[in-house]
Parts: structure tokens; C-alpha cells; sequence
């Protein structure tokens, strides 16, 4: 028997075509789904004696509300609102006062990091001093999906923990179960900042369990650090130096931001003077 849906609400068609509730006000401006007729939820057309008799199955529209405002429960996990515009075409592929093998180093990481986004497979990790450009790369990966309305999560690692810590307060508007799935079960991941974390003892069994659930499953992974790998947990060193699985950039560039500095200053001076 091929499986047929029923809803439970009443309706009305209007002179616009639309189904519309009946106890909605004749000026109503927004149609209900024809599917469910507004109830959000059906149950299947199967007989007496089905597995499925009897429950409830989320609407088309409902699956759609769902993952809207999961989508906006990531988003408030994720610092991404405030990189946009971290992007390929302002990244300076080929540094500022660099020399030829400094230039040749952060080309390489940029067009591994380009490839990334335009097709990713496995983890790709990003490691060099602060300011050497790395979250500037992950986050223009995260804003090149989203702009082609691919899945993106971007999140940095303390603040991640944080999000987790604040999940126990009874006030919180997600249970940490839920936050932590999300999280885990991503299409796509970008952990920024690894090593910066507090090294307590739940830090540590939260990130193996993330990293240990995205290794097995193969799902797309970008890491960013500025520790050596051998000073990080060794139960994710294993995993990220698995070169079958993660590729691994090391960016030699001194720090942009460093090199900034000092010509504002002089300017700072000159106007001094």
C-alpha cells in the first residue's frame, strides 16, 4: 500500500486559491501548508497492526521550521556573523612584505584552502603563529559555502566549551544534549583556536568525543592552532596526523597584525612631530 498522509485541522479555500484556516480572520494574509492543513504534523495512512499506525510524522513544513531554528541555534554558537568579511578576495594571497618562500608558503595554504571549499573531503589543518592569516582562510572555507547555500558551522574552541558550560543553567534555551549533537553532526565543521581551550579534564573528553565522532564518521573538519601538534591532547594528535585523513598546512608567515602596528605608529609620531 503506498503511504498517504491525513491532517486533522478545518480549512477553507479564499478567493486567492489559498487554503487558509477557517478560524483564522478573513484578512488573514498568510496561507497554511495544503499538506497538513496547519497542524504541523500527519500520521501515515497505513492499516491497524503497522508499526507506524497511529504516529505522528513532522510535516514537509515543519521539517523546513525545524531546521530553521536549528540553523539559528548554531548561529548564535558561531562567531561567523562577525567574519564576513573574511573572505577569499580580500585575503592577501600573497602576504605583505614577505619574502619569496614566505610567499610561496601562504599561496599554498590559500589554494589548498580554496580547494577545500570547493570540495571538501576529509579534515584540512591549518597551524601557524597568531596573526599568520589561518582563521582569516577557515573562515573565508565557511563563507564560501554559505554564499553557494552550502551547511557551514564555524566555532572557536573556548567559546564552543563555553556555549556547552552554559547549556546546564536551567535557564538555557537549548539542552546541552541537543547543542553538543548539533555540533558533533554538522555537515561541515570548522573548530578555530584549538589549544587555547582551558585543559580541564571535561574539556579534553569533549573535544575526543567530537573529534573521535567526526574521525570515524568522515565528515568535512577544518582545524586552525598556534600550538605544536605534539603539545595537544594525544588523542587528537592521533587523529589529525592520520595523513590519510587530515591535511596539514604549517604557515610560516610572520603576523600581519604585527607588521601593522609599528607603520601606524610611525604615522602616529609623524604627526607628533
Amino acid at each position: 500500500m503506498g503511504e498517504t498522509y491525513s491532517g486533522s485541522m478545518e480549512t477553507e479555500r479564499r478567493a486567492d486559491g489559498k487554503l487558509y484556516l477557517k478560524s483564522d480572520p478573513v484578512d488573514c494574509s498568510y496561507p497554511i501548508c495544503p499538506i497538513c492543513k496547519g497542524a504541523g504534523y500527519l500520521t501515515k495512512d497505513v492499516p491497524v497492526g503497522h508499526p507506524d499506525f497511529g504516529r505522528l510524522v513532522p510535516c514537509q513544513c515543519k521539517v523546513v521550521e525545524l531546521e530553521r531554528k536549528r540553523a539559528e541555534q548554531l548561529r548564535q554558537v558561531s562567531n561567523l556573523q562577525y567574519l564576513d568579511y573574511m573572505t577569499f578576495e580580500t585575503f592577501v594571497a600573497d602576504g605583505r612584505a614577505l619574502n619569496p618562500d614566505q610567499q610561496h608558503n601562504l599561496r599554498r595554504a590559500y589554494e589548498a584552502a580554496l580547494n577545500y571549499a570547493r570540495q571538501p573531503e576529509a579534515w584540512l589543518l591549518f597551524r601557524g603563529g597568531y596573526g599568520s592569516g589561518k582563521t582569516h582562510l577557515a573562515a573565508s572555507i565557511a563563507n564560501y559555502r554559505l554564499e553557494r547555500g552550502q551547511p557551514a558551522l564555524f566555532v572557536v574552541v573556548p567559546d564552543l566549551l563555553d556555549h556547552l558550560r552554559s547549556t546546564f543553567n536551567p535557564q538555557s534555551p537549548i539542552s546541552y544534549d541537543k547543542l553538543f549533537e548539533q555540533v558533533r553532526r554538522a555537515p561541515f565543521l570548522i573548530l578555530d583556536d584549538l589549544g587555547t581551550e582551558s585543559a580541564t579534564t571535561w574539556a579534553k573528553e569533549k573535544l575526543y568525543q567530537l573529534f573521535n565522532y567526526r574521525y570515524n564518521a568522515g565528515l568535512p573538519t577544518v582545524i586552525t592552532t598556534s600550538q605544536e601538534i605534539d603539545d595537544l591532547d594525544p588523542r587528537l594528535r592521533s587523529r589529525m596526523l592520520d595523513r590519510g585523513r587530515c591535511q596539514i598546512w604549517l604557515i610560516t608567515v610572520p603576523s600581519y597584525r604585527g607588521q601593522v602596528r609599528p607603520a601606524r605608529a610611525r604615522r602616529r609620531r609623524t604627526r607628533k612631530t
